[in-house]
């Protein structure tokens, strides 16, 4: 049986992983809602079943690697890895660009689905694909547990989400929380 949408969202609800203010999101812009999947992929149980869920998808593509964007997409791109039988490696910042370290390598052809917790804009998972294909490897896809541009981010490859919400995401001069002079919080994990 596959997990629906209403289903991931109620699991975000449950552990107090779908917070209401205003944030400061890692792409730069704000939004009233903060998914902190942190929170949800905390229990192994969830994280497994995210991972099952959207190795589902990608059953019969011949994945070789999943690589994530650090350090949101690790704990799902792993899962996504275990379910498939697949190897799993991540891409990291240097300096403010995305790079793959640790000893990492793909080869040439290699059959890559990157995948992320939460995409907006679709940046980091852009920047993993292209530091993936600028080494020869065929990036097949993309997947994220939500997608909060309601579909509308652009990453270059095929892609899907467990859930899609349309969550306005906006820059600060935009922004009417930051128009009324509250504090934007910032809880992600990376520095802007």
């Amino acid at each position: 049986m596959s997990l629906q949408p209403e289903q991931v969202i109620e699991k975000f609800r449950q552990t107090g992983a779908l917070l209401e203010g205003h944030f400061l999101l890692t792409s730069g812009l704000h939004s009233a809602v903060y998914l902190q999947c942190a929170l949800v992929l905390q229990n192994p149980r969830t994280a497994e079943e995210f991972g099952r869920e959207i190795a589902s998808h990608f059953r019969d593509a011949d994945i070789q690697t999943v690589a994530s964007p650090a350090i949101g997409g690790i704990v799902i791109g792993h899962e996504v890895a275990r379910a498939l039988g697949a190897r799993f490696i991540w891409t990291e910042r240097d300096n403010g660009k995305m790079i793959l370290r640790r000893g990492f390598s793909v080869a040439p052809g290699e059959k890559i689905l990157v995948v992320e917790d939460v995409v907006t804009t679709g940046g980091s998972t852009r920047e993993t694909i292209a530091v993936l294909q600028s080494l020869g490897a065929d990036v097949s896809g993309a997947a994220s547990i939500i997608d909060r541009s309601s579909g509308a981010a652009e990453v270059g490859v095929p892609r899907m989400a467990l859930a899609t919400l349309s969550v306005p995401a906006v820059e600060s001069a935009v922004c009417e929380a930051c128009g009324r002079g509250e504090q934007a919080i910032k809880p992600g994990s990376r520095k802007q």
